[in-house]
């Protein structure tokens, strides 16, 4: 029997009992859709984890001081005063492989203004800092040298404490305000980055030199961090190797000891969310993936009933001469009929819930080919496989038992 003629049989059956067929395509519909939305939100979340962590630049180099344990109680790294400035001055004056390189210092706290006040965080740096991080001034100046090293009480202000602490009509540029208690004239605006992929708001910030910080907010001698910008994005393994090199000659460490500070680099950050996101990938897939298997039972279910039901015409097919691969080739294709024009709704589907997700949850989404042609190959598959066995029988019957059957 000719392919063309198989194929409208199976469509004539399908129609023929047009509830009954939607309703077994529902389970596959179901399935593909979930598989659809499911992997659309799993790469939504790694593709912006990755452009989140990359636009930080991607050549950022992060140390920090190890945690350290005293009498078996582990400190933590914030209690870990092994990082201080000349560490920093060491490295400019050593480093061939940098291309900036600043402390770090930050803490909470509350800003007032006038009848005005605000929690927000304070982060601070040398005159480089914004370079390495990224930020860029919307309006004034960034500090100077000469600023950071009298630890003069000035700063830059996020969008988000410009909101809440001045009206809509003021500027902020040569006002003073408090933080902690301590007053700092606001020399600067930053330009508007937004929340991140953690829902952080990079806004919600102030900009102040780090001796400042330090000296008159903290009151402490050593950094909590230093910041790295490294010359080449490809010399990123280089450029740690001497940082690491480097410090250890700073702070005089033995060959035996281990080091007191950690190293971290973009590329591991991207490496360690990839892996997390990967993992949390595949489990929202085969979570989906399971509505498939139940919409590929209620197929084998449905097909057992057809089977039934069509036993008399199976026999007088048979009688005038059609062969058995023909009446299995007839009902496995109307399985797979079943299955794959219940994907295309189910793909259909998934691209609308998805963009559904996007607008109104706000999730970051990303429907991909890959996981459009995944879909329909495993519902071609789930066709072939559960409609297999009651064509297998179909195909088996005795015509004459076939045209008894009542």
């Amino acid at each position: 029997m000719k392919f063309i003629n198989l194929i409208k049989i199976a469509l004539a059956a399908i129609i023929r009992n047009k509830m009954r067929s939607f309703l077994t395509m529902l389970g596959i519909v179901i399935g593909v859709a979930a598989v659809i939305s499911m992997l659309a939100i799993g790469y939504g979340s790694n593709a912006s984890i990755r452009e989140t962590i990359s636009s930080m630049g991607t050549n950022l180099i992060n140390v920090k001081p190890a945690s350290q344990n005293r009498g078996g109680v582990n400190q933590g790294r914030s209690a870990s005063p092994t990082l201080f400035a000349e560490d920093v001055t060491f490295l400019k004056n050593n480093s061939t492989l940098t291309d900036a390189i600043s402390p770090e210092m930050d803490g909470s706290g509350q800003i007032v203004y006038g009848s005005n006040n605000w929690p927000t965080t304070v982060y601070s740096g040398n005159e480089d800092y914004p370079f390495i991080k990224k930020y860029e001034i919307a309006t004034g100046r960034i500090y100077t040298t000469k600023e950071i090293k009298t630890a003069a009480k000035v700063c830059l202000v996020g969008q988000t404490v410009i909101e809440n602490i001045f009206s809509d009509d003021e500027d902020p540029i040569g006002k003073t305000i408090r933080f902690n208690n301590i007053p700092f004239k606001v020399i600067g605006t930053l330009k508007e980055k937004g929340d991140n992929t953690f829902g952080q708001d990079q806004d919600d910030m102030i900009l102040a030199p780090y001796t400042t910080v330090m000296k008159r907010l903290f009151r402490q001698t050593f950094l909590r961090a230093i910041v790295i910008s490294a010359k080449s994005e490809d010399q990123i393994t280089e450029t740690s190797a001497e940082i690491s090199e480097l410090l250890r000659l700073s702070h005089k460490l033995k060959d035996s000891e281990e080091d007191d500070f950690e190293i971290r680099t973009q590329d591991e950050l991207i490496s360690n969310f990839g892996s997390i996101s990967e993992m949390m990938l595949v489990l929202l897939g085969s979570i989906a993936a399971i509505s498939l298997v139940v919409g590929g039972i209620g197929i084998m279910n449905i097909m057992y009933v057809s089977v039934t039901e069509r036993t008399r015409e199976i026999g007088l097919r048979m009688a005038i001469g059609g062969k058995g691969k023909d009446i299995l080739k007839q009902f496995l294709l109307e399985a797979m009929l079943l299955s794959v024009l219940g994907g295309v709704i189910g793909v259909v589907l998934g691209i609308v819930s998805s963009s559904i997700v996007e607008n109104a949850l706000g999730w970051p989404v990303l429907v991909t080919t890959k996981s459009i042609l995944l879909s329909f190959l495993f519902c071609t598959f789930i066709g072939i496989f559960f409609g297999w066995y009651p064509a297998r029988k179909a195909s088996a019957l005795n015509p004459i038992e076939a045209l008894r059957h009542e």
